[in-house]
């Protein structure tokens, strides 16, 4: 019996080793955290600004058993720094969570956190840009920390060229941590690589799956899933360590929209967030969605996958099956309909509404359905981009292992939103975007792989970009056949355009000679976000004293909210999908006057609505 054990041991060390080599072993100075000096226990801090409220999470390395547990924050008034809040440190992830009300947001503040007598992390709180014509958010996945990724490359020249940007936003859209079972150790190492730049700026952070120690994540309404990559459904480590992380990365976000916890007491943090007048919805893709194991029939190695090239996607779309949850899609269906203080809108969440790529892992590997993608379940992506496109969003997210741009089609091609998909920071498992047709539709001199598609799950998409990594191997130093790198967003409020920006790793943005991925940039209208086309017109609005008002139409067969925007100027021809009668509401910030009985047009027609707005 003794000498099985013993070759069980040798089997499993084996196995051991053969897993570190091929994913890269966990290097003892990132295990082992640091005892750093005692004026610096405070590593760094998220920190967001919304409706005149701030929120602060501080990230402390950890404290000693005799040491006190309390952070202050501090602010400089009258050139002297005065403590405005201060906070017990919660030892389990050693974070201190901040407060403040009636928060000034006209001009930048300087602030400082400090622990004892001696610890002390400064930084600017930045005043909200809301006179800044174009606001621009910098965009980020994948943050792999292992050799064989090009995790082990240094994240300066991320940083620096951030610098060089200098977005008004940073976006990391998942996956922030890569290790399953040491998120604090890592959590920290994040900070330690992008604290010079979070410091100074508000930071959106959201946890995905690697995040929260698992393979894949369906996150199933909280529920325990019994399997590491989660294919049946909820969260696989232990209760504290998924509530640890949530803390960490999300704690610092404005208040939840409906802060009723999931199963298990695990908290949600979808929410919205304005932003120099650009309103951001911030959704969780994964927390309420369903798993396929069990659930749909298995037609691949893996519940998630599909390698029956003749399968019939209507099989997987099946009754049951969650993705966004109704109470997230009723908060993007009331989201949509107030714009107080904005002028355009965005989506931000883990990962798009779509199968994004076709090739997984390496040349060959054809993957014909990939249910970790939005793309299923069809009925809950239908449903959630039927509620995003009324307030002519765009989606920005990540996690796809390949940056793309998309325009989404419910019914018909493009009658919804763009979506842009960053590219990983780091990048081991490959995609590529590559039906097996070229796509249809494509505008002259455009790559085959552009134009019209059915994703693997038959949704229709129209593919403008596609980052799509080299075929030669790649040397493990500078990331770019690995189509490694970072996303831009520029919102230009004055023309209402959208211009998304791809950027491979280890070059110099300010270079004449840097190139984006081919592709990028590209520029849509804000209104292209619902292109769908108009079966008739409303009459012209002609508004006499107000310019940039906010427009909402109403089917009154229904009572459904077809759309609501602030347009651009001071006339507007609403669009409608069906014939009949409406009802229009119009106001400067909310909407103030209503319009109702509004026939549509026959063909020949015209009519003209002149509105004043007290």
């Amino acid at each position: 019996m003794m000498k099985y054990f013993g070759l069980f041991l040798i089997i499993v060390n084996l196995s051991v080793v053969l897993l570190s080599s091929s994913f890269g072993a966990q290097s003892s100075d990132l295990l082992n955290i640091p005892d750093v000096p005692r004026d610096k226990v405070i590593c760094f801090a998220l920190y967001t600004v919304n409706n005149e409220t701030m929120k602060m999470t501080a990230q402390l390395y950890p404290l000693k058993e005799a040491e006190e547990k309390v952070v202050r924050l501090e602010i400089k008034k009258a050139g002297k720094w005065a403590e405005i809040a201060k906070s017990d440190v919660i030892t389990k992830g050693w974070t201190a969570h901040l407060r403040v009300e009636n928060w000034d947001s006209a001009k930048d503040i300087e602030y400082r956190l400090a622990h004892g007598k001696d610890a002390y992390y400064s930084g600017i709180i930045r005043k909200d840009p809301i006179d800044k014509e174009t606001i621009v958010i910098a965009v980020f996945t994948g943050n792999s920390i292992y050799p064989v990724h090009g995790g082990d490359i240094s994240r300066a020249d991320i940083v620096e060229n951030i610098k060089k940007i200098n977005p008004d936003l940073l976006f990391f859209s998942g996956d922030q941590v890569y290790d399953h079972t040491h998120h604090y150790a890592y959590w920290l190492k994040f900070g330690r690589d992008f604290g010079e730049i979070i410091r100074n700026r508000p930071t959106i952070t959201i946890p995905d799956d690697h995040d929260v120690g698992q393979g894949n994540l369906w996150g199933a309404s909280g529920k325990k899933s019994n399997l590491d990559a989660g294919h049946d459904g909820g969260y696989f480590r232990p209760l504290d360590y998924v509530k640890e992380v949530e803390r960490a990365q999300t704690s610092h976000l404005p208040d939840p929209y409906d802060p009723t916890p999931v199963q298990r007491g695990i908290g949600v943090y979808y929410t919205s967030m304005n932003l120099g007048r650009i309103s951001f919805a911030i959704l969780e893709d994964r927390k309420f969605k369903s798993g396929p194991q069990g659930l749909v029939p298995k037609m691949g190695p893996r519940p998630d996958h599909i390698n029956d090239p003749n399968y019939d996607p209507k099989t997987v779309d099946v009754p049951g099956a969650v993705l966004l949850g109704e109470r997230q899609l009723e908060f993007v269906r009331q989201w949509g309909t107030d714009w107080q203080g904005a002028d355009m809108k965005a989506i931000l969440s883990q990962t798009i509404f779509c199968g994004g790529a076709h090739i997984h892992g390496k040349i060959g590997g054809r993957l014909h359905g990939d249910m970790d993608s939005n793309g299923w379940p069809q009925t809950g992506r239908n449903k959630a981009l039927a509620e995003m496109r009324k307030s002519f969003a765009v989606h920005i997210a990540g996690d796809q292992h390949i940056a793309t741009i998309f325009h989404h089609g419910i019914d018909d091609w493009e009658d919804a939103c763009f979506s842009f998909c960053v590219p990983s920071i780091a990048n081991y498992y490959l995609r590529w975007w590559d039906p097996v047709s070229p796509g249809e539709n494509r505008q002259g001199g455009m790559p085959d792989y552009t134009g019209r598609s059915l994703d693997g799950f038959g949704n229709k998409v129209t593919c403008w970009a596609a980052a799509n990594p080299s075929k030669e191997p790649n040397d493990g130093k500078k990331l770019t056949t690995r189509a490694a790198g970072f996303g831009v967003v520029r919102f230009n409020k004055k023309t209402r355009d959208i211009t998304f920006e791809c950027w491979p790793r280890n070059i110099n943005v300010n270079d004449p000679k840097a190139k984006q991925y081919p592709g990028w940039p590209m520029t849509i209208t804000q209104t292209d976000n619902y292109a769908r086309k108009a079966v008739a017109w409303l009459g012209r609005l002609n508004f006499k004293n107000v310019t940039n008002p906010v427009v909402q139409v109403i089917d009154e067969s229904t009572g459904e909210i077809v759309y609501t925007l602030r347009i651009k100027g001071s006339t507007f021809q609403p669009k409608v999908f069906k014939k009949g009668v409406y009802t229009i509401k119009v106001g400067r910030d909310k909407l103030e006057k209503t319009l109702e009985h509004q026939r549509t047009l026959e063909p020949d027609q015209m009519k003209t609505l002149h509105i004043e707005i007290p």
